[in-house]
């Protein structure tokens, strides 16, 4: 059996992009309506970290985010390699918080859809969306979903949804702009992300730690190095987000049992942590990191895409919230403006603009980390990088600035004034597909949030 909605805003998805976009739609008073294909609250592959560019987004909504409410506030990296420690406090600037924060995803992105939910959108869960919907001139005016029972399958019951904007937020899997053949692009970098939870022991001080740590190396317990990056995100109850990445650029990519390296590098974070294979509480879960928009184009006739949808994932530290939501600000603040025009053709020309958008705020970011990554996929380069820059503290703080993309765009620093000179150098990671071609040799299919 099928039935029909209509309402003047549809998403597909309800993450952090979804959800946000959601609040703001519904804030401005226009009729939304959500659809998530689980139920929350539900776990979600990721670092559990909230950059200062994220915070942002949640002082802009009106989201509390105090200690006494389980939030654990941060205050910087701690970088670790060659068996030193730094730690880098947030720049001061004069567009982010100079904080952090970490929350499970299990409570933020319910914490979100709450939010949204509050200020009058409409979240149905259990509604997988399995294809789009078009209209007789092949725009996109709608979303089929299939309706889930309790326990997440299938129950053969269907429902239509019309509006005429739809926002593709369903995450990397992104069944949505699948549907709507766009494809996703080889000439981008990828990334798997694989976490675990461990307990603290009680009388450790790293309870109260407010850094998040990252490894550049990653040694098992004899010392020997593994392949990837690491992380290690204190949360607020006593345990700790640990995981790990790796990109497509490094020659390993794909050959590798992850969960594997992630029990063996567990073991070299006894002493330090108190942490081993005995004290992990959860499940070692992986997940794919669409990065430095790779799926494009980011708007066709009546839907966007935001988030990592269209693989607005980090290529420098496999963070993605930030964008999602920040992206997801921009499609709803474009979408209102664009349910104003009279016309269908009014209201493309202003969608059309989304993408524009999105190029100008992060392509030099992208394309920089583009070819960042490329750069660390060789092990002799990253080991001369983290021979220098571990014993630089200066560079250190900019490096850090430029990987979390914590630079004022009109800034007068000397690190800002650099960063916009690297990106005038280096072509923009453009997100209609016109800058680049695929990369001949890409696999086909790390990470802060």
């Amino acid at each position: 059996m099928e039935s029909t909605t209509r309402t003047q805003v549809l998403i597909a998805g309800g993450g952090p992009a979804g959800a946000t976009a959601a609040w703001h739609l519904a804030n401005a008073g226009i009729e939304v309506t959500v659809l998530e294909k689980t139920a929350y609250p539900r776990e979600k592959v990721c670092g559990d970290g909230l950059t200062p560019q994220a915070v942002r987004e949640m002082d802009l909504m009106g989201i509390p985010h105090a200690a006494e409410d389980g939030w654990q506030r941060i205050r910087g990296l701690r970088l670790v390699a060659g068996g030193r420690a730094v730690e880098v406090p947030w720049p001061k600037t004069q567009t982010w918080p100079d904080h952090a924060l970490v929350r499970s995803r299990n409570d933020f992105d319910e914490i979100l859809a709450n939010h949204a939910r509050a200020a009058g959108a409409t979240i149905l869960e259990r509604h997988s969306v399995t294809t789009v919907l078009r209209a007789e001139d092949g725009a996109v005016n709608g979303l089929r979903a299939e309706l889930l029972d309790g326990r997440g399958r299938k129950t053969g019951e269907f429902r239509d949804f019309h509006a005429p904007i739809v926002i593709a937020a369903d995450g990397n899997s992104t069944r949505t702009a699948v549907s709507a053949g766009l494809a996703k692009r080889d000439d981008r970098p990828m990334g798997v992300a694989v976490r675990a939870y461990y307990a603290l022991p009680e009388d450790s001080p790293r309870r109260h730690d407010d850094w998040m740590e990252s490894w550049l190396q990653l040694p098992d317990a004899r010392g020997n190095l593994l392949p990837g990056y690491g992380w290690l995100f204190p949360l607020p109850d006593g345990t700790v987000n640990v995981g790990l990445g790796i990109l497509d650029t490094s020659p390993q990519f794909g050959k590798l049992n992850y969960r594997s390296i992630l029990k063996d590098w567990s073991g070299a974070l006894t002493e330090s942590w108190g942490l081993s294979e005995e004290t992990r509480t959860s499940r070692i879960l992986s997940a794919a990191l669409p990065m430095g928009f790779n799926r494009t184009p980011q708007h066709v006739p009546g839907m966007l895409l935001v988030g990592d949808s269209a693989g607005m994932v980090s290529p420098f530290n496999g963070e993605g919230i930030s964008f999602a939501m920040e992206a997801a600000r921009m499609a709803a603040d474009l979408a209102v403006t664009a349910l104003q025009r009279p016309t269908a053709a009014g209201r493309e020309a202003e969608l059309s603009r989304y993408p524009v958008l999105t190029q100008e705020t992060w392509g030099g970011h992208f394309a920089l980390g583009t070819r960042f990554a490329e750069l660390i996929g060789h092990p002799a380069v990253l080991k001369a990088a983290l021979a220098t820059g571990m014993r630089v503290a200066p560079l250190l703080r900019s490096v850090v600035q430029v990987m979390a993309n914590l630079v004022d765009e009109r800034g007068t620093a000397p690190v800002d004034r650099v960063v916009r000179l690297l990106e005038s150098a280096v072509p923009a990671a453009t997100t209609q597909g016109l800058a680049a071609g695929p990369r001949p040799d890409a696999p086909s299919p790390a990470n802060v949030g």
